[in-house]
C-alpha cells in the first residue's frame, strides 16, 4: 500500500492518518497479514511505540511515540483519560441533538468477565431524509454525530450508538445489514462511517497543549453528500 499521511511529527512522537480496513499491530486472533506498525516503520526506518488503537474499520487520527519516555507519558494521559479524542459518524435514524450514553459494556471474548463502566457524550451536527426505501418505510433517515468517549472500552462508540438503535453505517458487527449492504452495492461505499478526527493533549516533553485533526477521506465526504448531511464549517 502507499506511505501513511503524517499528521504531525517531532523527535518524540508521531500521529499519522490512519486507513480504514487495516489493524494497528498484529494480534493472536487474526489472519491479517498487513499491519499498521511495521509498514509504519519500514516507511520512516524508525522504531514506533504505539499509544493506542483503532479498530481495523476506523479511520483517522493514530498516535505513536518514538522513545519510551515519551510513550510512558502519553499512555499515563490516556490512563487518567485527560486526552481527548472526537470521532465523527453518520448512523441510521434521527439522534437527539445532544446526549450522554452511560452503559456499561462486556468482553466480547470472555462473556464471565464483569462489564465495565463505559461513558460517550455526543452532540448532532446534522440529519436527513432521504427518499431510499432502504428499510420498511419509503425514506431513510440519517444522523451525522460527533462523539467524544470518555472511557476506552472496545467498539465503544460502535456499541454504544448500536444501544441507541442508531448504529453506525457500515459496522458489520454492530450495524444495520440492510443499511450496510445498501451503501456497499448501491452507492459503493465500502467502509464504516466511523473517523477518528481529533486530539487534544500534551506534549509528553514540551508540556504545551496541541490538538491533531485528520480530514475525512473521499468515501466519507462522498457519504455525506450523498445522504444529504453536508455540514458548512
Amino acid at each position: 500500500m502507499d506511505n501513511f499521511t503524517i499528521l504531525y511529527e517531532d523527535e518524540d512522537i508521531l500521529a499519522i492518518d490512519k486507513p480504514c480496513h487495516i489493524l494497528v499491530h498484529p494480534t493472536k486472533i487474526t489472519e491479517d497479514k498487513v499491519f499498521v506498525l511495521p509498514l509504519l516503520e519500514r516507511q520512516l526506518g524508525l522504531r514506533l511505540l504505539p499509544i493506542h488503537r483503532l479498530d481495523r474499520p476506523t479511520s483517522g487520527v493514530l498516535l505513536f511515540a518514538k522513545n519510551n519516555r515519551a510513550a510512558a507519558h502519553l499512555s499515563q494521559q490516556f490512563r487518567e483519560q485527560s486526552i481527548q479524542k472526537t470521532y465523527h459518524a453518520i448512523v441510521r435514524g434521527y439522534t437527539e441533538q445532544e446526549g450522554l450514553i452511560d452503559y456499561a459494556i462486556g468482553d466480547h471474548d470472555d462473556k464471565t468477565k464483569p462489564k465495565r463502566e463505559a461513558i460517550t457524550v455526543y452532540h448532532c451536527l446534522a440529519q436527513s431524509e432521504v427518499p431510499l426505501p432502504i428499510g420498511r418505510y419509503p425514506t431513510a433517515r440519517f444522523s451525522y454525530v460527533e462523539a467524544r468517549p470518555k472511557t476506552g472500552r472496545r467498539h465503544q462508540i460502535r456499541r454504544h450508538f448500536a444501544h441507541l438503535r442508531h448504529p453506525i453505517i457500515g459496522d458489520k458487527r454492530h450495524g444495520d445489514i440492510k443499511h450496510n449492504r445498501y451503501f456497499w452495492e448501491d452507492w459503493n461505499i465500502k467502509r464504516m462511517l466511523l473517523h477518528a478526527s481529533q486530539l487534544d493533549l500534551v506534549h509528553p516533553v514540551f508540556e504545551h497543549k496541541m490538538t491533531i485533526q485528520a480530514p475525512l477521506d473521499a468515501a466519507f465526504q462522498n457519504a455525506l453528500k450523498l445522504t444529504d448531511l453536508i455540514v458548512d464549517e
